[in-house]
């Protein structure tokens, strides 16, 4: 519904997962800056509202699922714009709104650049926002500071959740870095969402850790996002824990399977090590197994590459595309 705002509206669609709006929060700040008379509506999903006031910025956020349905506002657009992607689904529902202007890629109606899967992400919506004239960088991408306290500060936070098969690095690996990292000192805690408990805890009994380390399922997004603020180290597969580790500036081990670090992974001059094998991904995010990308990781090049971040605080920039 809308508010009943005098301002214009510049409505943004991103209804996707939390990794999606993270890599998007240069091309939101640019829009910020170009439009600083708008009220900035963003469209994107319920669960995000923790989030999304890190940002900064943004006026109001309206829930929106995905697309399904019509996009939930009710009132005048005068400039829409298409974050979500290049799809005709995406066009479709901001068309619904018939928006005075309209702000995306390519396509019939939508004068824009073409789209090019080559980008990471967080290019590709500054890019979209200079070809139009606004101002916008990608490495304007952190958040402000969490809003609730961490749960704990100064612990290695290992992250075992991931959506898909593709993105399970095998428990035993997970076991294996989080008891060496504890015999070195770390404090461990095996996160995860509700549904990587069981995940968690076989992670924790093989690395032998006490029960107490299982907080997967137990945190709030809210907690979650300071947790990895407050880290000494974050371990994960490419999912949202290592792009808050990168909006943070956390230092992170990012093991990635069927995405490309060249697409999706943090900065090359952060405090980050990306793991992977290029030569034999096989790049199906759907999948039910680990990709073989990910299997070629194992925990020595983990442990290797905390060494590494520990001592000197930021891993090489050929690691970043490799591990060997």
């Amino acid at each position: 519904m809308n508010a009943g705002s005098d301002r214009p509206v510049l409505l943004v669609l991103r209804a996707l997962k939390l990794g999606d709006l993270l890599v998007a929060v240069p091309g939101l700040r640019g829009l910020r800056s170009g439009f600083p008379d708008h009220e900035m509506v963003l469209a994107a999903p319920q669960w995000l509202s923790p989030i999304i006031p890190l940002i900064g910025g943004i006026n109001r956020h309206l829930p929106t699922p995905g697309l399904n349905d019509p996009i939930p506002f009710e009132g005048h657009v005068h400039v829409a714009v298409n974050f979500h992607g290049k799809g005709t689904e995406s066009r479709l529902r901001l068309e619904e709104l018939s928006p005075d202007h309209r702000i995306g890629h390519s396509s019939p109606g939508w004068p824009g650049p073409e789209w090019d899967d080559t980008l990471h992400e967080r290019e590709r919506w500054v890019r979209l926002l200079n070809w139009h004239g606004l101002p916008g960088r990608r490495d304007d991408f952190r958040l402000l500071p969490p809003e609730v306290a961490a749960p704990i500060e100064g612990a290695t936070l290992v992250h075992v959740g991931a959506a898909y098969g593709s993105r399970r690095w095998p428990t035993e690996r997970f076991a294996a870095v989080a008891r060496e990292l504890s015999r070195q000192g770390h404090d461990i805690l095996v996160t995860g969402g509700p549904e990587d408990f069981e995940r968690a805890a076989d992670v924790a009994r093989a690395a032998g850790l006490s029960e107490a380390a299982v907080v997967a399922g137990g945190w709030s997004l809210s907690e979650f996002a300071a947790g990895i603020a407050a880290a000494r180290l974050v371990v994960t597969v490419d999912t949202s824990a290592g792009h808050l580790a990168t909006a943070y500036g956390t230092p992170s081990v990012v093991i990635f399977g069927p995405a490309t670090p060249e697409q999706w992974g943090p900065p090359a001059d952060g405090p980050h090590a990306v793991l992977t094998e290029a030569s034999v991904r096989r790049g199906d995010p759907f999948a039910s197994t680990p990709d073989p990308a990910m299997l070629a990781v194992w925990p020595g090049h983990v442990l290797d590459a905390v060494a590494r971040l520990e001592v000197g605080g930021q891993s090489p920039a050929s690691e970043q595309a490799t591990i060997f």
